[in-house]
């Protein structure tokens, strides 16, 4: 039984249950939100065939007269095993070709039955296919799975050896304060040991970006024997840009680090920045925003100073590298490392 299913008889359970303590039906139905009609189906159910009873039955019933010829769903599933990079579209026009008509939504419709409806299900049917037969791969299915084997490495784990290897940055929009105006954070985090860096500003351009690592970033890695080796951002136009004539670009050249930028349109690929700006919004500006009203930018830069204080210092981490430390002490116990790797090395 899958989690769904468990919650699911398990939130009927309960009603039931409590039913029996209170002793008044109308009262647990109540508290529940459920109404009597509902309760009496539920409790029915549970008296005539168990606990299993209880689960949710779907009324959708499959009409096979609706279905396409099993010649062409079994044409369908081997060209798309043959060629599973293929769309569905561009797999209608080619089985066209060959005699078989299909739409392109008839194509989605035997690929979601058959559970093929993307190309990394396909991938793995095509390669549990190959192995199973002992056959050789085809010139396209190898360049379908070094695709895919490329994209996964780019939205794979961050490779990061020790503190001030790779730094992340973003910028987050805050908000609008009346009386200030747009807010932006700029955010940095070390990918090794998460100590994070954030400054407010009230505009988003090259010169906030290249501010917070000057005025936060260096000066705390120096304080603790480090340098920034390399740095990630997104495509956003505050970190890239003509290098002769860009802010944020020149700094970087300056100060030696070697710039690296997502995937387009994948965010995803500086997750460890991004998981921290949605833990700054609920752990404080979704708190501090309901105790106080703030009306100049820095009460609320001090109080964000603090609570950054609190994040690298004291708060406990549980990522893959910390297991529990705090940022900090992550970073001043990986000290070794960076000796061993960049000092040794110069």
């Amino acid at each position: 039984m899958d989690q769904n299913s468990s919650r699911i008889i398990r939130n009927k359970l309960g009603l039931l249950n409590l039913a029996e303590e209170l002793g008044n039906v109308s009262k647990a139905c109540r508290v529940m939100g459920v109404s009597r009609d509902t309760f009496y189906r539920y409790r029915a159910a549970r008296e005539e065939g168990g606990v299993e009873a209880l689960l949710e039955k779907t009324r959708r019933k499959p009409n096979p007269k609706n279905r396409v010829d099993e010649e062409i769903e079994k044409a369908v599933l081997e060209f798309c095993l043959e060629f599973p990079a293929h769309g569905q579209v561009r797999v209608s026009n080619d089985l066209r070709k060959q005699g078989v008509f299909v739409s392109p939504s008839g194509v989605r419709c035997i690929w979601i039955r058959n559970k093929l409806q993307n190309r990394k299900l396909r991938l793995r049917a095509m390669e549990a296919k190959v192995a199973a037969e002992g056959g050789v791969l085809t010139e396209a299915q190898v360049v379908a799975l070094e695709k895919q084997r490329s994209s996964d490495v780019a939205h794979g784990e961050i490779e990061t050896e020790h503190p001030g290897y790779l730094g992340s940055q973003d910028t987050y929009y805050v908000g609008t304060i009346k009386g200030i105006g747009r807010i932006y954070q700029q955010t940095f985090v070390d990918t090794h040991c998460k100590v994070a860096a954030a400054k407010l500003y009230t505009m988003k351009t090259p010169i906030t970006a290249a501010d917070l690592l000057n005025d936060r970033v260096l000066p705390m890695l120096e304080a603790e024997g480090f340098d920034l080796l390399r740095i990630l951002t997104d495509r956003g136009s505050e970190f890239c840009g003509r290098p002769e004539r860009h802010d944020y670009q020149l700094y970087l050249a300056i100060n030696g680090i070697e710039h690296t930028r997502t995937k387009a349109y994948s965010p995803q690929t500086n997750g460890i920045c991004e998981r921290f700006q949605r833990t700054v919004k609920e752990e404080f500006y979704d708190v501090t925003f309901r105790k106080k009203v703030y009306s100049d930018l820095e009460t609320l830069q001090a109080d964000l100073d603090a609570w950054i204080d609190h994040y690298n210092n004291e708060r406990t981490h549980q990522g893959k590298m910390c297991c529990g430390r705090t940022p900090m002490q992550t970073m001043r116990d990986a000290r070794s490392i960076w000796e061993e790797k960049v000092v040794a090395l110069n």
